[in-house]
């Protein structure tokens, strides 16, 4: 099974080589709509987290990960084959990398700076 990695970052630093490195190690790369964008400028194709969710990004773009099928692949118990199973009856593949970043809403409070 491929492997699954998200990255959602605000501070893009390094993010091309990391997310290269990523996709030559087998991961299939999950990411944000701005993450998506810095990554497509460097010609590095990655999977939309819309994709995943089937949801557009709500509320402006705030709203983009929160949803069972990002949620129920980071927390499942793989030791655990009945949430394996569930996870695979649903169609929902295992994140095996969360790489995450926060942006400070308090000194930069609009839509750009989130994502």
């Amino acid at each position: 099974m491929k492997r699954r990695a998200l990255v959602s970052v605000t501070n893009r630093d390094g993010l091309a080589e990391l997310v290269t490195a990523l996709i030559q190690s087998n991961y299939e790369v999950v990411v944000t709509s701005g993450t998506a964008r810095t990554l497509q400028v460097s010609g590095i194709q990655v999977t939309s987290i819309s994709e995943v969710t089937g949801v557009a990004e709500l509320a402006g773009g705030r709203v983009k990960s929160l949803h069972p099928n990002i949620f129920a692949g980071i927390l499942c118990d793989r030791d655990s084959q009945e949430e394996m199973a569930e996870l695979e009856h649903s169609h929902i593949s295992p994140i095996d990398i969360v790489v995450v970043n926060l942006y400070d809403f308090a000194s930069n409070p609009t839509i750009e700076a989130i994502d």
